[in-house]
């Protein structure tokens, strides 16, 4: 098991499933290196995700790591619906109806239904349908009623429930299902740290979604979920209506086709980036390993090139919920980050970066991570109470590593998806900031994150305690046990 997490800047989030339910599992994928779990909320049942919550929060103690909830909602995802005698083979130029009536029997060889029986609007003949993921395809030559008739374009296997995509996107399904709104309650009970929204189509989606999640009590960070064409087009706004971006290649890679797909993700990752804002990048990102126990060459490249471009964390899903080896899983995605970040060191100008400066905590975060390249210094320390200080930091890529203490349990898991961020848990007894600094340098000595001579970087607010209030910045130098040799403020 691994013993090198605190030298990945890149984080890690694994789905939970069938495969980490197995004894001990739980427990050696944390141990490998996992940061966040993720409950994905289409499948199984609330007593299930419940029961997860609960196993993840006492493994991690168990291991003695910090690990955030994600819960990611099913989003109003357009499925076929089941067929009468399983599945079915469709032939090349073969006739086939998708029948969009809430009384639509069960589906055969010429025909089924679907959940969205709004498609006949939103459809026209000439119009690609794509299921399962594009396997199957479809060209739409007339809308009669209720029924979408087609014609087979791309044949092959069909069974219940699988997807379907517009080709260019288009429909226009709402964001938030009764099925999603009901299972934010669920995030908000079981403390999620993150809630993920599906197939998300503006920033609206996004202040909706918080305002439910409010009204039920949590305090996750939003995650838009960018997996639709529509999106693209309002990519700033999503974005600024979150906390965190994935880049969801499953269902974004169909609408708008593999072709474009490695251009767009450098897209959102550059522009969430530059926006402040977090980023995942998730879906196949080892596939192989669902049944193979290593990686192929050309997934190790494709993790590899996500880091590069600057992800803040990258995602498994089938190869840690149901794969054959989910440690292993976990085990080559954290190498894989590390062998990334030893190759590609960041060089940004830090003097030139466009990040927007809204707020006193922001322009303080560019002036640490510039001070810090340019005097050399061991770390950056941040104390923190709600985590943003961190966040700002975290926008600027850099090989100095950033500690955000916090004396507040969710702020800390909140900050587990930020590259180059390693949250501590730090409580003060006093209100007075240069004590406070002495005793943050003292503790990070003691972890053995800082020896005599260090220089460090120390930011905080003149008033600790209060949220959102980071205003200084100093520049300290460490003796013997920790002590501060001299304080300086800039």
């Amino acid at each position: 098991m691994t013993t090198d997490t605190h030298l990945r800047r890149t984080k890690i989030v694994a789905t939970l499933g069938p495969a980490t339910d197995a004894p001990g599992m739980l427990e050696r994928i944390i141990a490998e290196g996992v940061d966040v779990v993720r409950l994905n909320l289409s499948h199984g049942q609330s007593d299930d995700h419940r029961a997860r919550a609960v196993a993840v929060r006492k493994a991690a103690e168990k291991v003695g790591r910090e690990v955030g909830i994600l819960a990611d909602l099913q989003g109003p995802k357009i499925r076929v619906e089941r067929f009468a005698n399983g599945p079915i083979e469709l032939r090349d130029g073969e006739p086939f109806v998708l029948d969009c009536r809430a009384d639509a029997p069960p589906g055969d060889t010429t025909r089924v239904g679907v959940s969205y029986l709004g498609l006949p609007q939103d459809v026209h003949a000439g119009d690609v349908l794509l299921l399962d993921d594009g396997l199957v395809a479809l060209t739409v030559l007339e809308v009669v009623g209720a029924e979408v008739r087609c014609q087979v374009l791309i044949g092959g296997r069909l069974s219940d429930r699988k997807g379907l995509n517009r080709q260019g996107g288009g429909l226009s399904v709402a964001a938030l299902s009764d099925k999603d709104k009901a299972d934010i309650k669920l995030a908000a009970e079981i403390g999620a740290d993150f809630l993920a929204v599906s197939f998300v189509r503006s920033g609206a989606d996004m202040d909706l979604a918080r305002k439910l999640l409010h009204e039920a009590g949590g305090n996750a960070s939003l995650v838009a979920k960018i997996e639709r064409a529509d999106a693209i087009p309002v990519l700033g706004e999503i974005i600024d209506a979150s906390d965190v971006v994935m880049v969801a290649r499953g269902d974004l890679g169909v609408e708008i086709g593999d072709a474009e797909l490695p251009g767009l993700q450098k897209k959102i990752i550059r522009e969430a980036v530059q926006r402040n804002r977090a980023v995942i990048t998730a879906t196949q990102m080892l596939q192989s390993m669902v049944k193979s126990p290593i990686p192929t060459r050309a997934e190790v490249l494709d993790v590899a090139n996500a880091v590069i471009d600057g992800t803040d964390a990258v995602m498994l899903s089938e190869e840690s919920a149901a794969g054959a080896h989910p440690d292993k899983a976990v085990a080559a995605l954290r190498r894989i980050c590390l062998g990334a970040e030893r190759q590609f060191e960041p060089k940004e100008d830090l003097s030139t970066a466009g990040h927007r400066l809204d707020r006193t905590d922001q322009a303080i975060a560019k002036a640490a991570m510039l001070l810090a390249s340019e005097v050399g210094v061991r770390a950056i320390v941040a104390l923190t109470e709600s985590g943003a200080t961190a966040q700002w930091l975290s926008r600027y890529r850099s090989a100095v590593p950033i500690y955000a203490l916090s004396p507040f349990d969710d702020a800390r898991r909140r900050m587990l998806v930020l590259r180059d961020v390693q949250p501590v848990k730090f409580t003060h007894d006093t209100l007075n900031p240069a004590v406070s600094a002495r005793e943050a340098v003292r503790q990070m000595f003691a972890m053995g994150k800082l020896s005599d001579g260090d220089r460090v970087v120390l930011t905080h607010g003149d008033h600790i305690g209060r949220g959102g209030g980071t205003n200084t910045l100093k520049l300290l130098s460490v003796g013997a046990e920790g002590m501060v040799e001299s304080l300086r403020d800039l």
